[in-house]
């Protein structure tokens, strides 16, 4: 099992508007080129975020996305299942029609295990988390931006 480029672009996006939060809002063509992400991609990613009411944009001079809660209170499977919809290992799990043997099979309960392991992880993780561990990561100022002033 692989998940896509849609959550993981995705959660890289909130991880880069987590850095920001407290800051300005940061325009998308700063991070697709922070993130070495491909701008159009990142125009698509960036609609189901805010059709879910995770980010908003702010129009004009300074303007930008930004989260519409803080870190601390967005987790990863919140992003995750925006992207890519909810968390099925198998279509038994969510739908017991699609298999006859759903009350005899001995690899149901691995699976709903195994779902529930991921969601459980993901869960976990905040926003605030995963930029703390950025920080490990980086040790000095990660990232700051620059805006090129208009003229």
């Amino acid at each position: 099992m692989k998940f896509s480029t849609r959550a993981r672009y995705g959660l890289q996006i909130m991880l880069e508007l987590a850095y920001h939060y407290s800051r300005n809002p940061i325009y998308l063509k700063d991070i697709a080129a922070r993130q070495d992400i491909s701008l159009k991609y990142l125009e698509q990613l960036i609609i189901p975020l805010r059709v879910a009411g995770l980010v908003k944009n702010i129009r004009g001079t300074g303007g930008g996305y930004t989260l519409t809660r803080p870190p601390a209170e967005i987790n990863a499977l919140e992003i995750v299942s925006t992207l890519e919809g909810p968390l099925n290992i198998v279509s038994c799990i969510e739908d017991e029609s699609a298999c006859q043997k759903t009350d005899q099979c001995p690899l149901r309960e691995v699976w709903e295990g195994l779902k529930d392991t991921l969601e459980n992880v993901l869960q976990k993780e905040t926003l605030q988390d995963l930029y703390q561990k950025q920080l490990q990561y980086d040790k000095k100022d990660p990232r700051p931006i620059k805006r090129k002033s208009k003229k």
